[in-house]
């Protein structure tokens, strides 16, 4: 079962993998992290393909994509 994890610590809410997703299981967080940002966060893990699309468009490399 492919899944990812988010940094959300180091996110700053772009939502560039938001996006990204073909899925569309990655949203912004309603919470605020660390550094003032809504972080992404994976809605449904068990609908994740581990396509790795979110990952190359994180500019933070806040996700890790495992498969």
């Amino acid at each position: 079962m492919a899944f990812i994890k988010i940094r959300e610590e180091r996110c700053k809410g772009c939502s560039l993998c938001v996006n990204a997703c073909p899925k569309k299981i990655i949203e912004l967080a309603p919470y605020i992290n660390k550094k003032g940002y809504n972080p992404a966060t994976l809605t449904n893990q068990e609908a994740c393909t581990g396509c790795g699309a979110c990952y190359a468009f994180c500019p933070d490399v806040c996700i890790e994509v495992y498969r």
